[in-house]
């Protein structure tokens, strides 16, 4: 069964398919959401808020987060943690 990770204002992704969970800070992570808008690939989950976090995606799609990655982070642990226990 797919584990699924919500981001923030009812946008949930499929943990299994993350590669990453990264600050958009650095130049390199503004680069690569810049070339992913430019080719479609970015799907923006921010509902018009700041971007905090971009998930990278195994298919070389970016999400952009209005959450901080400690955040998702933090729930993508505790689903995993949920399922062990069942």
């Amino acid at each position: 069964m797919n584990k699924l990770v919500h981001i923030g204002f009812g946008n949930i992704v499929n943990m299994d398919k993350i590669i990453a969970i990264v600050s958009p800070e650095a130049a390199p992570i503004k680069r690569l959401v810049q070339r992913a808008k430019e080719a479609g690939t970015a799907i923006d989950a921010t509902q018009g808020r700041k971007t905090k976090s971009v998930l990278v995606m195994e298919n070389s799609q970016v999400v952009l987060s209005a959450l901080l990655p400690e955040t998702i982070a933090g729930r993508a642990q505790d689903t995993l943690d949920s399922e062990e226990e069942v």
